[in-house]
């Protein structure tokens, strides 16, 4: 077998491409590359979501660190990468291992890493460990059996849960949000996420409902990623109850999708940035905003309205996370649906954002409609398109050849200023709209981004970019 980091670890079907050898192997790599960076002896924290056998792949891994000398700290219960990579940095372990595929349908489970910040592994050590992956399928240690690693201290039970709760309410005023009569429906989509928003805002007037509540690994009848075409049930949920918003996270509780209260989703775009201008204008902080290359413009204008920088990074909080430490931002985001906090870890947190939405509303005392019509005033309306294409194998390399010669000096009838190729191909045009074409790493597909403030503007850029690559 083969294993690959792709962007965010190693995925794949379960009992088909992920498999008990495979994860034993994964975590063998681990210990390998903690001993030979000198981490060992600070431990793993292990993770893992509600997927089918999650609980049995992470033991595997328990049991593999323990063969090897390596303590491991074993979550107890289905546990979300933001509360896993937290318990990472409470015990200041070396890594965190969590069993999760994230937003991928049922069938597909996964193995992610973090380095001892917090932080994913870069490109170079993703490729270190694919190496002693696989020399661990061809020969590794004998796991440990768990009870027998368990007696010998070499794997111990480790509930996050309270502490992260406690940091969480350190960022966010939950014991106000507690006193406002506000209705929430909240979808955790079967997955990691299950009662966190409860028991946070719990014992008080707020009134919170729930969707798709229990634990689940078929996800019946939806995918769990919260994006719009997944958020049908929750917005039907919201209008049924008189709800003042929805929010949903995904398989892993690492990313948020949000519904107002006429039960219409939001955009990406509309979230990130109604999160910046959070920050912003209504909690009057200031920092950095570090944003992936395909995410809204929309920011850049928040930044320049407010005095901070916004920088662009390539796709993957992998590239977000290191720049948000070291320039102390106030908040990182990606297209995807996923943020990150000052003061919290570096890793996305769809529970940490529901919070902030929810302190959002309460806060101005306007729903969310109303929110993203003052943010609109602010910078203007935008409209944000993705378009996803597949083309045969053999086409890559003359579709990409096509794009790194082309040099337009217009799109769409306006004049190009840049073109910036740190991560596919990303032409700006001067009245602000911008195309990004980006093929997948892992399979033959091509992404197609646009933005800009009419609509039908975006359509011809998709098209544009089409033309550009020739398919």
């Amino acid at each position: 077998m083969t294993i690959q980091f792709g962007t965010d670890g190693w995925r794949g079907v379960i009992a088909q491409d992920f498999t008990f050898e495979g994860v034993r192997a994964c975590a063998q790599a681990t210990a390998d590359y903690l001993q030979q960076g000198g981490r060992a002896g600070q431990g793993v924290v292990i993770g893992y979501d509600t997927r089918f056998a999650s609980e049995d792949f992470a033991a595997a891994a328990a049991e593999v660190l323990a063969a090897n000398g390596v303590k491991a700290f074993l979550c107890s219960r289905p546990t979300p990468t933001p509360v896993t990579v937290f318990g990472l940095l409470e015990k200041a372990a070396g890594a965190a291992i969590i069993i999760t595929a994230s937003h991928n349908p049922h069938r597909y489970n996964g193995f992610k890493l973090r380095e001892h910040d917090g932080t994913a592994l870069s490109p170079k050590a993703a490729s270190r460990i694919e190496a002693l992956a696989s020399a661990a399928l061809a020969q590794s240690t004998p796991p440990l059996p768990l009870a027998e690693a368990t007696s010998r201290g070499l794997v111990e039970l480790y509930d996050p849960r309270s502490t992260y709760q406690t940091r969480l309410a350190s960022l966010v005023d939950v014991e106000r949000l507690r006193r406002n009569s506000l209705k929430v429906v909240v979808d955790p989509m079967y997955g990691a996420g299950l009662g966190y928003l409860s028991e946070l805002l719990s014992g008080g007037q707020i009134q919170l409902s729930h969707i798709h509540q229990e634990c689940n690994p078929n996800f019946p009848g939806l995918s769990p990623e919260p994006i719009a075409p997944n958020l049908t049930p929750l917005g039907a949920a919201v209008r049924r109850r008189h709800a003042s918003m929805g929010l949903a996270t995904d398989g892993d509780a690492d990313r948020v999708g949000v519904v107002d209260e006429n039960g219409q989703p939001l955009s990406a775009p509309e979230v990130f940035s109604l999160l910046a201008l959070y920050y912003l204008e209504f909690r009057g902080q200031r920092g950095p905003i570090i944003r992936s290359l395909p995410s809204t413009a929309m920011l850049d204008k928040l930044g320049d309205s407010f005095g901070i920088p916004v920088s662009k990074t390539p796709v993957g909080f992998k590239h977000i996370a290191p720049l948000m430490l070291s320039e102390d931002a106030l908040l990182g985001g990606e297209e995807s649906g996923g943020y990150g906090f000052r003061g919290h870890v570096p890793e996305r947190d769809g529970i940490m954002a529901s919070l902030c939405f929810v302190d959002m509303v309460v806060t101005t005392g306007k729903p969310l409609s109303a929110l993203v019509d003052y943010l609109y005033q602010k910078v203007g309306r935008h409209c944000y398109k993705r378009q996803d294409i597949h083309f045969s194998p053999s086409l890559r390399d003359e579709a990409r050849q096509r794009l790194v010669e082309a040099y337009p000096a217009t799109l769409d009838g306006v004049s190009v200023d840049s073109k910036d190729t740190q991560d596919g191909f990303y032409f700006l045009m001067t009245d602000g709209s911008w195309l990004l074409i980006r093929f997948s790493g892992t399979e033959p597909l091509m992404r197609i981004y646009a933005e800009s403030t009419l609509p039908e503007q975006v359509d011809r850029l998709l098209a544009s970019g089409k033309r550009l690559a020739g398919v």
